[in-house]
């Protein structure tokens, strides 16, 4: 049967569709990705770095939460050529401006923040659209390159900072010229025979409904609610509870505290990007018990957080990486279930319409996140355990 559905996914795909969608997933989803990992060398360390994720995400929210009631009178084309530019705009406005150190101002930076995020949110909502028009393997495609986003965007930041030794200027001023792989890919990779067809009712490649769909009034239901709840669970557990989850340095791997942290966002990304490339290979159709699965993640980490209950830090990798499989798994379900289950001609919306549902989580998680960090490491401290303070 696995060997059947195999053959059945790859038969058939357009490797222009596959590799135009990968990219597309990757460049627009790593810029987001760039900054979070910029967070102290932005802001420095004084500013707490959830204003850089608030930054990053409440304009992305805002962008999908209006953009799909009128952005489809924007043709494709000249979408994609103001995504690049404006995200490119940003960046560049992030790099230029002076390090705090020097006198620059956060506001200057967070501007550049801003119009990345706002380019990022329409490009997501956009692009995950533009796969009604080329079939499931191009909605596979963009989820693994968002999944490929998390790793190669952390991990360049980080090599190119550290190991390569360029400063924090060169690094951001390099990713700034990251979204013209997006538009090479949309102009020279991508077939664009689909998108002059996207009037007519066949798609590129045609998607199958299952006998006893739901009615297309419920896929706010089905979607957005289990990826809204899975994305203030897993970004909770992110900026908040990751950072005090602290163990002896005796008993890890470690030698400084401050290596805990990205530790645990690697772990988290390549569960992410596992699971967000797992489509062509397995399917769910029910989306809350993994949402309530990372609940239930979040609850035992802040335990451990409080109660030191978790015997060893491996049992906690172990436990971040779950967590990534279930967010990934979520985000690329939810959108197969909606191309399989929403009408033809409600697809392209609902598909954009849907993207809210990450971000909006994503903010939530972030303003709680504010206190969060703050009273579990003040918790600790109270109780003698002050490595939360030594990050």
């Amino acid at each position: 049967m696995f060997n059947a559905r195999l053959r059945a996914t790859f038969s058939g795909i357009d490797l222009r569709v596959g590799a135009a969608f990968w990219l597309f997933g990757l460049i627009n989803n790593v810029l987001y990705v760039i900054i979070l990992s910029a967070a102290l060398d932005l802001v420095g360390p004084s500013v707490p770095k959830s204003l850089v994720l608030l930054a990053d995400v409440i304009p992305s929210f805002l962008m999908k939460l209006v953009a799909p009631y009128f952005i489809h009178v924007v043709p494709y084309s000249l979408r994609i050529i103001l995504f690049a530019l404006i995200s490119a705009w940003g960046m560049l406005l992030i790099a230029v401006t002076p390090a705090y150190t020097d006198g620059g101002t956060i506001t200057t930076k967070m501007a550049g923040v801003i119009l990345a995020s706002l380019s990022s949110g329409a490009g997501e909502l956009s692009f995950l659209g533009l796969t009604h028009y080329y079939g499931s393997s191009s909605l596979a495609a963009w989820g693994s390159g968002t999944g490929g986003a998390g790793l190669i965007g952390a991990g360049a930041y980080a090599i190119a900072t550290t190991t390569i030794g360029l400063s924090v200027k060169a690094s951001l001023l390099a990713s700034a010229f990251l979204p013209v792989v997006m538009l090479l890919s949309f102009f020279l990779v991508l077939p664009r025979g689909p998108l002059r067809e996207k009037n007519k009712v066949q798609t590129h490649e045609d998607t199958p409904r299952r006998d006893g769909s739901d009615d297309a009034s419920d896929w706010e239901d089905r979607g957005i609610l289990p990826l809204f709840l899975v994305y203030v669970a897993e970004y909770l557990i992110n900026q908040s509870v990751a950072p005090t989850l602290l163990f002896p340095l005796n008993s890890t791997p470690f030698t400084h505290y401050r290596s805990f942290y990205p530790t645990y966002a690697t772990i988290y990304q390549l569960g992410v990007f596992i699971s967000r490339s797992s489509l062509p290979f397995f399917r769910i159709h029910r989306l809350y018990p993994p949402s309530f699965l990372q609940c239930l993640n979040l609850l035992l980490l802040i335990l451990q957080a409080l109660y030191f209950y978790i015997p060893s830090i491996y049992i906690v990798f172990a436990v971040i990486f779950w967590e990534g499989l279930l967010g990934g798994l979520v985000y690329v379900n939810t959108f197969a279930e909606i191309r399989d289950r929403v009408p033809t001609e409600e697809r392209e919306f609902a598909l954009g319409a849907t993207t809210v549902s990450d971000s909006g989580g994503i903010m939530v998680a972030g303003l709680v996140g504010l206190g969060v960090e703050t009273w579990l490491c003040d918790w600790q401290v109270k109780r003698g355990i002050d490595w939360c303070t030594r990050l």
